[in-house]
């Protein structure tokens, strides 16, 4: 049989409700136990972190659960002669685990399956979600099929690949998605079926595990928008920034003339659509994504403002005059 490791992070899967809210209690353990994993032939390792809800994390815990991934899977399973688990299972909040996953997906280069998934639903709620999702998680990171396709999100029965995955709905159990892409893999009673053909990871190169991720910022554009938060942002200590544009990546001329201002002076601006589908493409002058291209901004395609400030991040923590080139490289393989 197949060994598991469990990484539990906390969220909504391991939360009960009290005077002040929900709060995370469950341990790894009781997970298990809740969804009827905890004996059999497979032995779980289980790791523990007391991180407090996802979406008040930082990217320096978020670059720490992804460290604690790289850990579980190096650790040796107790029991064997040295053997290490076959997959892992990452329990998580559902507001950001669109990220971690990412950032995952740009920081470990493993074949074996990381499979992420969380739950809507409380801990102690009537009728959770948590237990099957996290059944579905074990039988996906144990699976063959799921090898060689980077970091995964498991939930609701879809599995999807980082790249593209977003949360969807706030309370449904069906709470992801990847517009214009779809699920990998789908999981049903235990039986893991290909929709997609794998893909190996493709972590960005030159990244040491120990550096910090330097800070980038997402910045929205609308009618009216001008330089001013931009410019904020720059002076308050991002290394980056990332636009949130509408359309196909369009804005006003003063916003492109403050883009050039930026990359002339050595900070980064990567353009995103704020349309939950399409890309972001250069079409249009007079502000239009043309203006921004020849001010020095990349384009990122498809991926969405949120794991283009990881990647941004991530590149910037590579090397900080390279970049904007690394980001660019990345999106065209």
């Amino acid at each position: 049989m197949p060994t598991v490791a469990l990484l539990a992070t906390g969220g909504t899967i391991a939360s009960t409700g009290g005077p002040d809210g929900r709060v995370p209690t469950a341990t790894g353990r009781d997970l298990l136990r809740q969804a009827g994993l905890s004996g059999g032939e497979t032995t779980v390792p289980v790791r523990d972190l007391e991180l407090g809800g996802s979406f008040s994390w930082d990217l320096e815990k978020m670059r720490l659960v992804v460290e604690e991934m790289r850990a579980a899977l190096a650790a040796p399973v107790p029991g064997t002669d040295g053997a290490r688990p076959d997959g892992l299972v990452v329990t998580h909040g559902t507001d950001t685990m669109e990220e971690t996953v990412f950032l995952a997906s740009l920081l470990l280069d493993d074949p074996r399956p990381v499979v992420l998934t969380g739950a809507q639903e409380p801990y102690d709620s009537r009728s959770p979600d948590g237990p099957e999702n996290l059944r579905d998680a074990f039988a996906v990171a144990a699976d063959p099929l799921a090898r060689d396709r980077g970091p995964l999100l498991c939930f609701d029965g879809m599995v999807f690949a980082a790249r593209g995955v977003t949360k969807i709905d706030t309370l449904s159990h069906r709470a992801f998605g990847a517009p214009g892409r779809g699920p990998v893999l789908r999981v049903h009673d235990g039986r893991v079926t290909a929709l997609a053909p794998p893909g190996p990871p493709r972590p960005l190169p030159g990244v040491d595990p120990d550096t910090g991720l330097p800070r980038v910022d997402v910045v929205a554009l609308y009618p009216g928008a001008d330089e001013t938060l931009l410019r904020a942002a720059a002076e308050a200590g991002a290394a980056g920034l990332v636009l949130a544009a509408p359309g196909t990546g369009n804005t006003a001329p003063r916003v492109a003339r403050e883009v050039a201002r930026l990359t002339g002076a050595g900070v980064p601006v990567v353009v995103c659509s704020r349309v939950p589908c399409g890309p972001a493409v250069p079409l249009y002058g007079g502000g239009g994504g043309v203006d921004l291209v020849k001010a020095g901004a990349v384009f990122a395609g498809e991926l969405s403002p949120w794991q283009a400030r990881l990647l941004l991040s991530v590149a910037l923590a590579a090397s900080r005059r390279g970049a904007a080139r690394a980001v660019s490289g990345w999106l065209e393989n």
